[in-house]
């Protein structure tokens, strides 16, 4: 049994606060032939540096950074170690100190987090952080190989050597152990999917309906195809900094916080230990699963998410986040990993996770209601929906939550020139996914590794009036 001292509960604290102020995207595609790598992440560079409404040159900018950092998953898929020493240099900031961060599906908000880092101690003023992955110089069997490696070698990755088939298990213990149903489950994809729809930069999207996902191919029972993540190339980037240059360069900066767990790479043999209670939480509410004999996380949740949650709440203030936040950006590698960080981060108590859906809080538009959703969900498309370049991932769901929060999501993705760009058009019917403005407007995304290894939680709040 895990127990933690007093040390280890120590809340992080920046010694001084930490911004962001632009971010850039790619599209995200199956193959991506048309560019190379370096130039996919110069692509959403460029974006960040031009398309942001910074108050200063793109080049005057670029000479403020004097730091970056970079995520990227997998050295396998494209045969080039130190790949972030190539980009660096291409990006043209050499001799800039720079490192790469490698910490499975949770590499881009890792990234994000020690870039944080530096900012918050003084090392630096301005960092880059830029993600990336290049999934399509292999076959999708030989790519769902290289995954698997992520995952124990010992136990997990003999199961089928594909991230499905990992969390086919955890589904079905979830569905009997909290009553979850398929068709929750589908509802999922099907509102991710749909969201994506409204993205330039989205690979999967679609206009499913729940019998459509449930009739689709079986990737590993009980998870479908429509269910799951796909494998992307493309890039994304972020640019953080102290608080003098985040008024200098925006008017419109996003104070950052972010924090991160761990947890075993063993998902059938975790230690378990006392459930760490969120700030609008009481041990009354968990009395089943602190029962003897029971198990915490046991099979259904994932702890390294609930630390990244107990961390970064108390860092930002949260006293419940289905009241304070106003979006959520989770990782939906699978319906079924999204419907288990509810529970982790706090959206529902744990045992209640399917109401989350089946209330329309998750929805932009709550379908019960015909109101807007309390706390909506990957309305980027998410993973399912839009992307999961894995080293950029959770650097898109940042990027994603503060243009949200900037009020900029339909110049980001409503703009017909950006459409066209990526050679696509615009659909007609296209709808803003534009979060009301508010006081304190606030977002937070989930960036999350293998079966719960490693998980990052971070929030962006509106700094200005």
């Amino acid at each position: 049994m895990i127990v933690m001292k007093e040390g280890n509960k120590r809340i992080p604290k920046w010694n001084r606060k930490v911004f962001a102020v632009a971010g850039g995207l790619t599209d995200y595609r199956k193959w991506f032939p048309e560019y190379k790598l370096e130039e996919l992440v110069m692509l959403a560079f460029r974006q960040m540096l031009e398309q942001n409404d910074l108050k200063m040159d793109p080049l005057e900018v670029k000479g403020l950074i004097n730091y970056a950092v970079y995520g990227h998953f997998a050295d396998h898929f494209q045969d080039q170690l130190l790949c972030s020493a190539k980009v660096h240099d291409y990006l043209g900031l050499d001799p800039l100190y720079n490192v790469g961060i490698k910490t499975g599906g949770a590499t881009g908000g890792s990234a994000v987090l020690t870039g944080a880092m530096a900012v918050a101690s003084g090392y630096a003023d301005v960092v880059l952080v830029a993600g990336w992955e290049r999934m399509d110089e292999v076959d999708t069997r030989t790519g769902n190989t290289y995954i698997s490696f992520a995952a124990c070698k010992d136990y997990e990755t003999r199961l089928a050597r594909m991230y499905s088939a990992y969390y086919a298990p955890m589904a079905k213990r979830f569905m009997e152990t909290y009553n979850l149903s398929e068709e929750t489950r589908a509802k999922v994809a099907v509102k991710n999917h749909l969201y994506a729809c409204s993205s330039p930069y989205a690979q999967q999207p679609g206009r499913y309906t729940v019998e459509e996902v449930l009739n689709s191919r079986i990737a590993a029972w009980p998870l479908r195809f429509l269910e799951c993540c796909a494998m992307s190339v493309g890039a994304a980037s972020m640019l953080l900094c102290d608080e003098k240059t985040a008024w200098r360069l925006t008017d419109r900066p996003c104070e950052l916080y972010i924090a991160g767990g761990s947890h075993t790479l063993r998902v059938a043999d975790r230690r378990h230990q006392a459930i760490p209670l969120l700030p609008h939480e009481t041990e009354e509410m968990y009395r089943d699963l602190l029962e003897p004999g029971s198990r915490y996380p046991g099979f259904e949740s994932f702890l390294a998410s609930r630390m990244a949650a107990w961390f970064c709440y108390r860092m930002a203030g949260i006293e419940n986040p289905l009241e304070d936040l106003d979006l959520v950006e989770l990782h939906d590698a699978f319906t079924i990993s999204d419907i288990q960080t509810y529970g982790d981060i706090g959206l529902r108590p744990y045992g209640q996770e399917p109401d989350y859906i089946e209330s329309g809080d998750a929805y932009y538009i709550n379908p019960n209601t015909g109101k807007p959703g309390k706390c909506p969900s990957n309305l980027s498309g998410g993973l399912i929906g839009t992307m999961h370049a894995v080293g950029a991932t959770g650097i898109f769901q940042g990027v994603e939550c503060l243009w949200q929060v900037q009020q900029k999501y339909d110049k980001f993705h409503g703009d017909p020139k950006i459409w066209e760009f990526w050679g696509k058009t615009k659909p007609d019917d296209w709808q803003s996914l534009q979060i009301p403005d508010r006081k304190g407007c606030q977002a937070a995304w989930v960036s999350h590794a293998g079966v719960g290894s490693h998980v990052t939680l971070g929030i962006l709040r509106k700094a200005w009036q």
